[in-house]
């Protein structure tokens, strides 16, 4: 019997928080263990190929998940596992050959990727490209995998499996740890730890695959033998689904890598970046999923009934909603910045000088964290109005534009520039959505989205101050250091700020707050 949605829901929540918290932890001990140093440098450089294949081929929601996923509902349990095999031998031979090209042009790739690397970073990089090469080919199984279980209305383990690369670096960290103690860092080991910390990357996402092959062996949703027929009508559906979201995840992957050449000519910036964007992206990642996944429908409902005026004021809503969510969130995540970042990462190798590093920039990246939600809803509307080709416009407007304010405001602000960059491409990007909106759908109610916005933002300010001044007087008042002094800081300074927030949203009143808490209550 199909589980409701309900159930799935809760299923792939559960297990989705799961594998977010592990995430979190694989990046606390690699803080730990590497600080801010060369090794987690080069392996943010070094991950950028393997990384992208992963999202466009291997993730949850990814490209190939979505499109065979699409292709999958339509067949019978017989015609379904004879596409996945297929679909397995067909990107097989593909991901071989990437593989070993990836090995062998490894230092022409590094060098393209981060021309500014000094000779020791470069080496290190070199090294994991290398070792990490197979996740080209493991990133497709795992695609494959993911959605054939789906199919199969089998949704925990390809949202907890994750978990399991994580467990993998983890224990390659902790072997690293127990061997060399507190010489990890010191010159000679570093090309050690680098090799241990990718050996780890690949050897989760062969955990991964493994995994996968045993449940989906159990449930007959994959035949393990080569399938050649390249030409049949599911592979050529699967193939015209995929190309137009792997090109939008190509743009992205521009973007990210024009910041990371920059960031290549800036010493431990690709490893404060790495950190900081891991802070601000966990809890915006989970409330922009909670947030953006029932829009699209809505959105492509009223726009398919032409109730303008109806998609006008849900648009609307839903960016009251985010702001009121996502602004003072951003606020108090600036102002408790240093105990947040302490209170994660600050271990062993992790030290104060790299707490402040992290804690600068995880500010500029909160600030940046509405324009990134905001110009997502806005997307969504465009899709929802049959219109993809503006948001793809837009998008290689912005490749140009990135390229501009990273140069720029790199020069001013040092590595803080390029998320301040990225910030400016979402405000300038989320401007020309709105006025194409406004012409699309007739005129905006400028007045009726500005107020709110605006008083959102003075009420989330008052909270961010509330909570530093808070901060800054348990410090004076309880001059301690250590977890329990950070979490006091934290909870005590974060509790004050939301109560002002709430004090003033009492006074706005705002209608959005109303229907904010009941769909909390449901």
């Amino acid at each position: 019997m199909p589980k409701s949605l309900k159930n799935i829901a809760g299923i792939v929540a559960v297990a989705t928080l799961l594998s977010k918290l592990f995430g979190l932890l694989r990046s606390t001990c690699i803080a730990a263990a590497f600080g801010v140093g060369a090794v987690v440098n080069a392996f943010n450089f070094a991950y950028i190929i393997p990384g992208f294949l992963l999202v466009v081929v291997g993730g949850l929601n990814g490209p190939l998940h979505t499109a065979l996923v699409s292709v999958l509902a339509r067949r019978d349990e017989e015609d379904s596992a004879n596409l996945v095999a297929t679909i397995a031998t067909l990107l097989t031979l593909i991901l071989i050959p990437v593989t070993i090209l990836i090995i062998v042009f490894a230092p022409f790739l590094i060098d393209l990727v981060a021309p500014g690397l000094n000779y020791q970073v470069r080496e290190i990089a070199i090294l994991q490209l290398q070792i990490m090469a197979p996740l080209a080919l493991f990133a497709g199984l795992i695609g494959v995998g993911i959605a054939s279980l789906n199919s199969a209305d089998l949704y925990w383990l390809p949202s907890v499996s994750p978990m399991l690369s994580s467990i993998a670096v983890i224990s390659s960290l902790g072997i690293l740890a127990w061997q060399l103690g507190d010489n990890i860092n010191a010159p000679q080991n570093l090309a050690l730890g680098g090799m241990v910390l990718a050996v780890g990357t690949l050897a989760g996402a062969i955990l991964q695959w493994v995994v996968q092959l045993i449940v989906q062996s159990r449930k007959s949703v994959l035949i393990i033998r080569p399938r050649f027929n390249f030409r049949s009508p599911g592979v050529r559906e699967v193939l015209r689904l995929m190309a137009p979201a792997t090109l939008s995840a190509g743009m992205s992957n521009i973007n990210l890598y024009v910041d990371l050449r920059f960031a290549s000519f800036i010493p431990q910036a690709a490893a404060t970046l790495s950190y900081a964007e891991l802070l601000s992206q966990t809890p915006r990642g989970l409330l922009s999923s909670i947030l953006l996944v029932p829009l699209l429908p809505r959105f492509s409902r009223l726009a398919a009934n032409q109730e303008w005026n109806q998609l006008k004021e849900q648009v609307r809503q839903s960016i009251v909603v985010t702001a009121l969510i996502i602004l003072p969130l951003s606020a108090l995540m600036m102002a408790l910045s240093i105990p947040i970042v302490k209170i994660v990462y600050q271990r062993q190798a992790f030290d104060s000088k790299a707490v402040e590093m992290v804690a600068s920039v995880l500010i500029a990246y909160s600030l940046g964290m509405f324009p990134s939600v905001g110009r997502k809803i806005l997307t969504r509307v465009c899709y929802a109005l049959n219109d993809a080709k503006t948001p793809f416009r837009i998008s290689i407007f912005n490749i140009l534009l990135n390229v501009i304010l990273d140069y720029v405001l790199v020069n001013s602000f040092g590595m803080t520039g390029l998320v301040f960059a990225s910030m400016g491409v979402n405000l300038i990007a989320g401007g020309m959505l709105l006025i194409y909106l406004h012409r699309q759908l007739e005129g905006l109610p400028w007045k009726d989205w500005i107020l709110p916005i605006f008083s959102l933002t003075g009420a989330s300010t008052i909270a961010g101050l509330t909570a530093w001044v808070t901060s800054w007087g348990i410090e004076i008042i309880w001059k301690a250091e250590g977890l329990i002094f950070d979490l006091v800081q934290l909870s005590v300074s974060g509790i004050i700020g939301l109560i002002v927030f709430s004090l003033i949203l009492m006074i706005l009143r705002i209608n959005e707050v109303d229907l904010l808490l009941a769909k909390l209550r449901k």
